[in-house]
């Protein structure tokens, strides 16, 4: 048994997920509330102070009121270690979003009662399915009008294939809404609409007791009886392994904004998430309890301090105990480093921490000795696997606005690149530069940015593109008459990889048919 065991039991490392505004922030920020991590919600909107929500920090989110970076919070409950990691719910940052559930053990998902399950979030489940990850429904804005809850659960069975069983069942809802009765603990939660703290939980172990009665109303009573006997008729018993096992999604009902039910679901969270799981290298497969350290870095931010152009490398520590100013070492540049202020998160506020273990995630200060997918070992050489980068569907061009400012705006593109936020391609054909990315909004975050951030003033132009696809082949003379022939569509990455734009559907399949010797690949990870 390894001397970091009891370290390693106590860690609840996970992401929540959702379409946006299903209130993904509301409830990250809540939990943070109980954790005692912050004092008083970002909700509150007076007009006296204008607080936005602690885990957006960059100023284009508080202008959007959307988060676009993920970010990585870590508190205490209990005996818990808790480090949460909110993620961008706009399908634009998708990507980053993928990366982030690469380095969690659970996913608490979020959907709102109004709008059922969004496309945006059973393209993130079926993440969570091929990795196994195990699942937990967060059923949010109890206190509005929206779908019936058996129908709602039927829908996520069938949008996210995944078996659900509720946890926690809601009595009434919108302006009517009374509270819900948590099967989990066989408590009666009542809801007064207060948004800084839960109100009364009643010990309610026999749901037929005429008591009920006095508390919700005989209608109301009815109505709750019946609807759990449907639920324990329906649903097979709560069982944890299946949970563990990605097979079953638990589900809680409640209203994030007004703190409801989120106590419950951090209860229950608590008590029955994995600690931090075994993580696949190429090499091996690494258990968090082994004694030597190894991570790997699933994602960079420049400027979280816009006084000091610094970057931080994010990194998931799989196995072992990390030290502050110890020797590791980098595996993609072979050499040995040490870091003398690794930090710990706190949305943005961020404390030098000393030591870390296995399910933390540590923030390193990084000059550009950091790429998105690195591993950092005590010595052996393991590669981490899974965090690609996927083929970019929006293309434009990238030109200075500002000749005075050449230096800036290039240092600006090569941090955010390393950020993994766009992809950059140089033209073989002009030498221009062309930005690639998922989605319209990160252009608009890239200029405001490169402005904001690095002085540099950049301007679009439009290119029509396709999609961008590297090639290989074995064949060095079939991939040299390709090259030729595609002379004016040719570009290299910034790993100096061969990129093929196409600029139409029909010309990528006309392009593999002619060529069957090349490979063509959608992600960069081959």
């Amino acid at each position: 048994m390894s001397q970091f065991s009891e370290e390693i039991r106590k860690r609840r490392t996970f992401a929540i997920i959702s379409h946006p505004d299903a209130g993904k922030t509301t409830l990250t920020e809540k939990l943070l509330l109980f954790g005692g991590a912050i004092h008083v919600a970002g909700a509150v909107k007076s007009n006296k102070i204008k607080k936005t929500a602690t885990s957006d920090w960059m100023e284009i989110e508080k202008q959007r009121g959307i988060s676009v970076a993920t970010s990585v919070m870590g508190f205490n409950y209990d005996d818990y270690k808790i480090n949460i990691l909110d993620t961008p719910g706009h399908q634009d940052f998708a990507e980053d979003t993928f990366r982030t559930l690469t380095a969690v053990d659970s996913v608490i998902i979020v959907v709102d009662i109004a709008k059922g399950v969004e496309a945006q979030t059973r393209k993130l489940m079926e993440v969570c399915r091929m990795r196994k990850t195990p699942v937990i429904v967060f059923v949010n804005k109890l206190d509005r009008d929206g779908k019936d809850p058996f129908d709602l659960l039927d829908e996520i069975e069938e949008e996210l294939q995944i078996n659900v069983r509720p946890l926690s069942w809601p009595i009434d809802m919108g302006q009517r809404f009374k509270g819900v009765y948590n099967i989990f603990e066989e408590k009666l939660n009542l809801y007064t609409p207060s948004k800084q703290f839960v109100t009364e939980n009643i010990e309610f172990k026999d749901i037929n007791s005429p008591e009920l009665e006095n508390h919700i109303g005989a209608p109301l009573a009815v109505k709750l009886r019946s609807d759990i006997e449907l639920i324990e008729g329906v649903y097979p018993e709560f069982d944890v392994n299946t949970y563990l096992a990605g097979d079953v999604a638990p589900v809680f009902f409640g209203s994030a904004l007004n703190n409801f039910g989120v106590k419950e679901l951090l209860d229950c969270f608590v008590r029955i998430a994995p600690s931090p799981r075994p993580v696949q290298a190429i090499e091996r497969k690494v258990e968090p309890e082994e004694d030597t350290f190894s991570g790997f870095v699933f994602k960079i931010h420049a400027n979280m301090d816009p006084n000091h152009r610094s970057c931080i490398a994010f990194v998931k520590v799989c196995s072992g105990r990390f030290e502050r100013n110890a020797n590791y070492k980098h595996i993609r540049h072979g050499k040995m480093m040490r870091f003398s202020s690794p930090t710990a998160f706190m949305a943005q506020k961020k404390e030098v921490l000393d030591e870390a273990f296995a399910g933390d995630i540590v923030g390193l200060p990084d000059t550009g000795n950091f790429k998105i997918g690195d591993s950092l070992t005590a010595g052996e050489d393991l590669h981490f696997k899974g965090l690609p980068s996927f083929s970019p569907e929006m293309f434009k061009y990238i030109e200075n606005d500002d000749p005075m400012k050449t230096k800036q705006l290039n240092k600006g593109i090569d941090q955010l690149m390393d950020e993994g936020v766009a992809q950059l391609f140089i033209n073989q054909f002009n030498g221009r530069k062309i930005i690639g990315t998922v989605g319209q909004l990160q252009f608009e975050v890239i200029q405001y940015r490169l402005l904001h951030e690095y002085g540099a003033q950049c301007r679009w132009d439009p290119i029509s593109l396709y999609k961008a696809c590297w090639i290989e082949s074995d064949n060095a003379q079939v991939l040299e008459n390709f090259k030729k022939r595609k002379v004016q569509y040719m570009a290299v990455d910034r790993e100096g990889r061969d990129v093929f734009l196409a600029d139409s559907g029909y010309v990528l399949m006309m392009a593999q048919n002619d060529f069957p010797q090349i490979k063509f690949h959608f992600t960069s990870e081959f």
